[in-house]
């Protein structure tokens, strides 16, 4: 299992198949695996690079204030490490916000930029939805708040026909769940984060994806964002919920697939 070593803390990382690379990061959660119905498609043609946000998984349990900006560093350093000089980001929801710190700090470190349900800064909406799960978490624990997370993430009907399989994953989130003082660090980072008035200078070529029925983020952000990024592609599936990558995975392997390889066109043409 390759881990990567910095001076104070580790970086849990896999990389699969080989070619341009693409980093596929993660939301909340910070677990890579949340990838899994996208590597195995996305490693035919590229190399695929996922990893464990530091505070979750198999990375360091740092005891730190979390900040976007500073898992954004984390995961240039990890490039650094891997001699990746520049890559394909698709970012989702935490893992696209910082991605949009990357593209506006480190634009050299991008050939393009995937944003999937992610957001511009926290809404009255978005923040009394975070402040329930911060809520739960805190007043009545791991389990309680890992067992409520579906009902945001997906839509009804999906969790009603894969009602077995999160019952199983819930099992293994709560024995490897982190403390709750970096869980809620990590929320509270997503609170503060707000890079929309640099949005403008992205020149990253970008595409922005969303899904109708995503009550976590809606397509609100997902339509702001398309409008504030310069030239950016807007991708708006009409279900899926906040997890359109998993719900329905085979349209967004697609899409994501089709966009990919239209800039792997444009870099050697």
């Amino acid at each position: 299992m390759p881990v990567q070593r910095f001076d104070n803390f580790e970086l849990y990382y896999e990389i699969h198949g080989t070619g341009t690379p693409v980093m596929l990061v993660p939301g909340l959660a910070g677990i890579g695996d949340y990838w899994t119905p996208q590597i195995e498609a996305l490693a035919k043609n590229f190399q695929v690079v996922i990893h464990d946000h530091r505070g979750c998984g198999r990375s360091s349990r740092s005891r730190i204030e979390y900040s976007i900006e500073q898992m954004a560093n984390d995961l240039v350093m990890l490039m650094d490490i891997l001699n990746i000089k520049s890559a394909h980001l698709v970012g989702h929801s935490t893992g696209g916000a910082m991605g949009q710190v990357i593209a506006i700090e480190y634009p050299e470190r991008l050939i393009s930029l995937t944003l999937t349900n992610t957001w511009t800064k926290a809404c009255p909406f978005r923040k009394r939805v975070m402040a329930t799960r911060k809520a739960l978490l805190r007043d009545s624990g791991a389990e309680a708040y890992i067992t409520a997370t579906p009902l945001f993430l997906y839509p009804s009907w999906w969790i009603r026909d894969h009602w077995d399989m999160l019952e199983k994953t819930a099992l293994n989130q709560i024995s490897n769940f982190p403390p709750t003082e970096i869980q809620i660090s990590r929320i509270d980072a997503g609170l503060k984060f707000n890079r929309t008035a640099d949005l403008g200078l992205i020149q990253t070529p970008t595409l922005v994806i969303g899904a109708r029925d995503d009550h976590l983020t809606p397509a609100y952000y997902s339509e702001e964002l398309a409008t504030l990024i310069p030239d950016a592609k807007l991708c708006i599936f009409e279900q899926g919920a906040h997890s359109c990558s998993q719900t329905i995975s085979e349209e967004f392997n697609r899409v994501i697939l089709e966009f990919l390889q239209s800039q792997e066109i444009l870099s050697v043409s």
